[in-house]
C-alpha cells in the first residue's frame, strides 16, 4: 500500500510520476471509441481518416487523452487527495504507433482552510517529446495531522477557516 501523500510532502518544481501508455495500436483506439460510443470515422476508418479528412492516420480519441490526464493525477494523490480542477487543450494529433507520456510538474501550493491545494502544469507528449495536450491542474491534499480530504469532495471545504 502506498504511503499517504500530504501537502507538506510537495515542493514547487517537483515532477510527479509519469503515466506511460503505448505504443498505441489501432485496436486500442477502436476499443476506446466503441466503449465511449464515439462513432466518428476518424477513430476507426483509415481510408476515411486519410482520404476524406486528409489526416495522417486514424486519431487517438480526445476523451482517451482526458482519461489519461485524470489518471496521472489520481495515481499521484492516491486515496489521500482529490483532483479538483483540470484543464487542457488538444493542440496536436496522436496516431497508432505513438507512445504517450502524461507528465506533471508542481507550479505552486497554498493552504486553503484545513487543506492544501497543489497547482501543476501537466501535459501529454509522444515518444519524440512533442506535446499534444498541454494543461494545468489543481489537487487537494490533507495537511499532516489535519483532517482527511472528504469523499465526495466538496470545494466549499476550501473556503472554511482552518
Amino acid at each position: 500500500m502506498m504511503a499517504a501523500l500530504h501537502f507538506e510532502d510537495v515542493e514547487a518544481g517537483a515532477e510527479i510520476p509519469h503515466v506511460v501508455k503505448g505504443p498505441m495500436s489501432t485496436a486500442h483506439i477502436v476499443r476506446w471509441s466503441a466503449s465511449m460510443e464515439n462513432w466518428h470515422r476518424i477513430h476507426y476508418d483509415w481510408r476515411y481518416a486519410t482520404g476524406h479528412d486528409k489526416l495522417p492516420d486514424v486519431m487517438v480519441n480526445g476523451s482517451w487523452k482526458q482519461h489519461v490526464m485524470l489518471q496521472l493525477l489520481t495515481d499521484w494523490v492516491g486515496e489521500s487527495g482529490w483532483p479538483w480542477r483540470l484543464s487542457f487543450q488538444f493542440r496536436g494529433m496522436n496516431v497508432p504507433g505513438d507512445t504517450l507520456t502524461a507528465w506533471g510538474r508542481v507550479t505552486g501550493r497554498e493552504k486553503r482552510g484545513q487543506y492544501g491545494v497543489v497547482h501543476l502544469e501537466i501535459g501529454l507528449r509522444n515518444q519524440d517529446g512533442v506535446e499534444s495536450t498541454p494543461g494545468a491542474a489543481s489537487v487537494v491534499l490533507p495537511l499532516r495531522g489535519g483532517p482527511a480530504v472528504p469523499y465526495p469532495f466538496d470545494p466549499a471545504v476550501l473556503e472554511q477557516p482552518a
